[in-house]
């Protein structure tokens, strides 16, 4: 069994239905003072970047200092707007019993996102999915605009060698993060991505989502079996 896991956050243990996208826009707005009309691409991509991004779209250039207002609005909405967030997202199917299943059999846990660190508290605790969380040993998206050194970051936090780690994620970004620093990658299609396109980028195992709890295990202790 492995001796800690990885996990990515959005569409892989939750989904927010609109919700995070209306967040962000409110964000946006009370940093930049104008209304967010697009957004850049999310499915894999660091909060930073997303920021950057779409900023772009609106013919700004940001620095480092608007970033972090921005990301101190973002959690300031996830707080006020929790409520909403718990009415209209939900766990995804599976993704409570698979981290209480995990921390019963012994395996540390922590996040690699793309997310800021207090709206991933704030993501995970409003589904009730933070009580097995290690946030310390975690990487968030004030750390690093790149995935793997993500994925970098919470190895050398967490102290545990590479051969003992197993990240989940719904994306290709994610297993492309894993796969570079050596870790094995079980891939979720609960997400935007496809089985197949998962298992393109390489992911050691593909699952369509995390109902399979006694399969989930079987794979994180290092089974053979593709799925």
């Amino acid at each position: 069994m492995a001796q800690l896991v990885l996990w990515d956050i959005d569409h892989t243990l939750i989904a927010t239905r609109g919700v995070g996208r209306a967040l962000s826009a409110a964000a946006f707005e009370a940093t930049l003072g104008l209304p967010m009309r697009e957004q850049a691409k999310v499915d894999g991509i660091t909060e930073p970047v997303i920021f950057r991004e779409t900023a772009r779209l609106h013919g700004l250039e940001t620095d480092r200092s608007a970033f972090e207002r921005f990301a101190r609005a973002l959690a300031e909405q996830h707080l006020k707007r929790a409520a909403e967030l718990r009415e209209r997202g939900h766990a995804l199917p599976g993704a409570a019993a698979a981290v209480a299943a995990l921390a019963d059999a012994g395996v540390h846990q922590t996040v690699v996102t793309g997310n800021v660190r207090p709206v991933a508290e704030i993501k995970l605790a409003v589904f009730g999915l933070d009580q097995h969380i290690n946030w310390d040993a975690g990487a968030y998206g004030e750390d690093d605009d790149v995935r793997s050194e993500l994925v970098r970051l919470a190895l050398g936090r967490s102290g545990v060698e590479v051969a003992d780690v197993v990240l989940i994620g719904d994306t290709p970004a994610d297993v492309e993060g894993g796969r570079a620093n050596g870790v094995r990658v079980i891939a979720v299609a609960s997400g935007r991505s496809t089985a197949p396109e998962l298992r393109h980028a390489g992911a050691d195992a593909v699952v369509p989502d995390l109902r399979d709890t006694k399969l989930l295990l079987e794979l994180i202790r290092g089974s053979e079996r593709r799925v």
